[in-house]
C-alpha cells in the first residue's frame, strides 16, 4: 500500500535527552488539547523544570512521529520494575495532533512501541479513555483485546472519565 503523499517526509525515532524541550512543549500541548486523556494535568506538568521532562526521556521510551522535521505524534512504553512483573510493559503518553489524525501516524506510533516491547516484555497493556472511540479502534486493529473496565478512573473540571482496560499479548497465545 503506497504512503499518502502528504507523509512521504514521515519519520518515527525514539525521543532523546536533546529533545527534552520539544518533548515537553509537545506533552504541554497534549495535556491541554485532551486533558481527559492523561492521568495527568497542564498545571502540574507547565511547573516542571526542563529537567523533570529529561528525566522522563531517561527512564521511558518515547517514540516521536516527525511529518517534514514537525514533531506530530508521540507514544510512550515502559516497562515494569517490579521482578513479578517484568513481563509487562505500558504504552501510555499517546498523542496525535488533530490536523493530523486519521492519517495512519497513530497506527505507525503503535507498531513502532510494540515492535520495541517485543524480546523486552511478553505483554503491552494500556488505558483508554471509554468516550475515545478511535483510539479504541485503532487499539483493537493493532492487536488488543479489552480486559477491564475502571468506572471514574479520571476526574477532570467536576467530570469523571471511565477507561477500558487494554493487552496486546505481543503474538504469545495467552488470551
Amino acid at each position: 500500500m503506497r504512503e499518502p503523499a502528504h507523509h512521504s517526509g514521515l519519520r518515527i525515532r525514539r525521543l532523546e535527552i536533546a529533545d527534552a524541550a520539544l518533548f515537553r512543549d509537545f506533552r504541554l500541548e497534549a495535556l491541554q488539547q485532551n486533558p481527559e486523556a492523561f492521568g495527568s494535568t497542564f498545571a502540574r506538568e507547565n511547573a516542571q523544570p526542563l529537567a523533570w521532562f529529561e528525566a522522563r526521556l531517561e527512564a521511558a521510551d518515547i517514540f516521536g512521529a516527525f511529518v517534514d522535521g514537525t514533531l506530530t505524534g508521540m507514544a510512550g512504553f515502559s516497562a515494569q520494575e517490579n521482578s513479578k512483573q517484568a513481563h509487562k510493559g505500558l504504552l501510555w503518553t499517546m498523542y496525535v495532533r488533530a490536523t493530523a489524525r486519521n492519517a495512519g501516524l497513530g497506527r505507525k506510533l503503535v507498531a513502532a512501541v510494540l515492535d520495541h516491547a517485543r524480546g523486552r516484555v511478553e505483554l503491552v497493556q494500556l488505558s483508554v479513555v471509554s468516550e475515545n472511540e478511535s483510539a479504541r479502534k485503532l487499539y483493537l486493529a493493532m492487536g488488543f483485546v479489552e480486559y477491564g473496565y475502571e468506572k471514574r478512573a479520571l476526574k477532570h473540571d467536576g467530570r469523571y472519565y471511565d477507561e477500558v482496560l487494554m493487552v496486546n499479548f505481543l503474538g504469545n497465545d495467552l488470551s
